[in-house]
């Protein structure tokens, strides 16, 4: 009885230790958002996935592989249209380059093209590469909270640090209370316009964690157009080093 009685007491106290952790996340939103991220990306990563441009007059798929490693690293090879076969964006802290074959040539992107389409569809380079820490480059508020297609939310603003050149002037983000996964995102412009909408879908379990399978972003001055992130498989228990993530291996990968 006495065993029965201590182990009870450590099993309440292992119970309290749970729920006062989840109490302090909730009310701390740079937190929240932390731990968001680490559900969506991990140490280090290895996805396989595709990006559907949708138009009035026509539809685009490309196909794509990524590799991350923490915060800092990030490479992204295009496999498919055929024309487009070989195409790369490396991410190493703040600077970004991009291979492109059809001319043999990688070419260091400044600051300002980071807010340009990517390849032809609604994202922003800085969307496809995240080369700003959603945790580090903003500062959080707590709104409120709200559901969302079925999940219950938490609602939190972010604005950019003054010294980060970060596309966006405000990002409301809507996070899961379950999972602390994004289910959508509002990105707003320097008039505190709405730019654009990105809806996070189909919630599945890929390389042992659970990740939204589809990201889809439609512009709000566009809506009869978006586009379609959907990821097929996902690896989070890779082994990769820095050194995976060099210019010279933006013409390597196959």
């Amino acid at each position: 009885m006495k065993k029965l009685s201590k182990a009870l007491r450590q099993g309440g106290i292992a119970l309290a230790a749970i729920l006062l952790a989840q109490g302090a996340l909730a009310g701390d939103p740079r937190e929240i958002i932390r731990q968001m991220e680490e559900n969506m990306r991990g140490d280090a990563s290895y996805t396989e996935m595709s990006m559907e441009i949708v138009r009035p007059r026509y539809t685009r798929e490309i196909s794509m592989r990524s590799w991350t490693l923490g915060d800092d690293y990030a490479l992204v090879y295009v496999t498919a249209p055929a024309r487009d076969e070989g195409t790369a964006f490396l991410k190493i802290g703040n600077e970004m380059w991009n291979y492109q074959p059809n001319i043999d040539r990688t070419v260091k992107m400044p600051p300002s093209m980071m807010s340009q389409s990517w390849m032809g569809s609604d994202f922003t380079n800085d969307d496809l590469v995240s080369a700003t820490s959603l945790t580090d480059d903003y500062t959080h508020e707590l709104l409120g909270e709200e559901e969302v297609d079925g999940y219950d939310c938490y609602i939190i603003e972010m604005i950019p640090t003054p010294e980060n050149p970060i596309v966006y002037e405000k990002v409301l983000q809507w996070v899961s209370k379950e999972h602390y996964l994004p289910v959508r995102t509002e990105n707003y412009d320097e008039r505190d316009q709405l730019v654009n909408t990105i809806h996070f879908r189909d919630f599945e379990i890929m390389g042992g964690r659970k990740i939204p399978a589809i990201m889809e972003m439609v512009p709000e001055n566009n809506s009869n157009q978006k586009t379609i992130i959907t990821t097929h498989s996902a690896d989070y228990d890779i082994e990769i080093s820095e050194d995976f993530f060099s210019i010279e291996n933006l013409t390597e990968i196959n």
